[in-house]
């Protein structure tokens, strides 16, 4: 593959330090047709889907992107806002929020955002950094704990983009932050505001996204990170192991993922007599499909259908001050010893 013609290298180049923020991804509409390549890109990433690529490629084309594209429209549809997708809209608000923390602190740097699926992708988002002169940038993702079926596959974007490019950027990448102090912080406050606002539920169930129990066998560290963020925030809150649950959602496909699942457990709560639950996604920094929709609403609905009185979803952390604060002091960190300040 030819690496892209750049022009002559001035003498004396500044150096200039950049942001990616980066997030999983949207479509461009709440459309089957939009929806549709989305999937494509998502599924057919070998990092997401560990099956061999042939068979998969005959499931995948062959009956998923038949059917499905049109179900997921109709759940994008019924949390799509004016402004368009809401983890588009929190992602690019919060690299604004970003930039203008690390500004107040004495930072000058660009920040932008990028999605590793859809747009503004990762490689254009690239392309203008490196236009605009950063010869340093650093990769930040909104994947608090790590996972090769997330963390690892924006390096993989990254380092696509790298194999066609002829001048680089130093790169730097941030693969977790799940037990960072200030990010439990940050959930302990919304768990805390929300309380305040609307009293405290019997218990509290936390979901992460789930991915297949395989992957952990494998050696993905995702399960444990997990574990340790609710652990830390169950202290922080001062919460007995009776009075919180952990649970993984999103499951896609026959195969096991990480147990227990989120929508089964509402349902085995609300049947036990348990009238009122709040229910966090600590592992989504910015509301989207799978909190708005599936635990919003589809849990919501699972939890009241099966006896429960009184269902609380907290919302992400979005753009609360105190995530801003947490994110730019993560940034701040890795950014250690490279030129920031004028």
């Amino acid at each position: 593959m030819p690496f892209r013609d750049e022009p002559p290298a001035a003498p004396m180049t500044p150096e200039r330090t950049s942001v990616l923020w980066c997030n999983l991804g949207s479509p461009d509409e709440p459309t089957a047709r939009a929806v549709r390549p989305y999937l494509a890109d998502f599924l057919g990433d070998p990092r997401v889907v560990e099956i061999p690529r042939l068979l998969w490629a005959l499931i995948l084309h062959g009956i998923i992107l038949r059917t499905r594209p049109a179900k997921s429209a109709a759940k994008y549809a019924s949390i799509w806002t004016p402004a368009g997708s809401p983890l588009k809209v929190w992602t690019r608000k919060q690299a604004v929020l970003l930039a203008g923390w690390l500004g107040e602190r004495g930072h000058r740097l660009t920040v932008l955002d990028a999605m590793r699926y859809g747009q503004p992708s990762i490689a254009s988002r690239l392309d203008e950094l490196k236009a605009e002169g950063a010869t340093r940038v650093l990769v930040l993702q909104a994947y608090p704990q790590y996972s090769a079926t997330t963390t690892a596959s924006v390096i993989d974007a990254v380092n696509a983009w790298s194999a066609r490019v002829r001048r680089l950027p130093e790169l730097r990448f941030v693969n977790d932050y799940h037990d960072d102090p200030l990010y439990i912080d940050a959930l302990a406050q919304s768990v805390q505001r929300h309380w305040q606002h609307n009293g405290r539920g019997d218990l509290l169930v936390m979901s992460f996204h789930g991915i297949p129990e395989r992957n952990i066998r494998l050696g993905d560290p995702y399960q444990a990170q997990c574990l340790a963020t609710a652990r830390l925030l169950a202290e922080r809150l001062a919460l007995a192991p009776a009075q919180y649950r952990v649970t993984f959602q999103s499951r896609f496909g026959r195969a096991k993922w990480l147990e227990p699942y989120t929508e089964p457990t509402l349902r085995e709560l609300g049947a036990a007599g348990v009238s009122r639950v709040d229910v966090m996604c600590p592992g989504f920094p910015a509301d989207c499909l799978e909190t708005l929709e599936e635990i919003a609403m589809e849990g919501r609905e699972a939890f009241i259908a099966s006896g429960g009185k009184e269902f609380n979803y907290i919302p992400c952390l979005n753009d609360s001050p105190a995530w801003i604060t947490a994110l730019s002091g993560i940034a701040e960190r890795h950014l250690a010893g490279w030129p920031t300040r004028p």
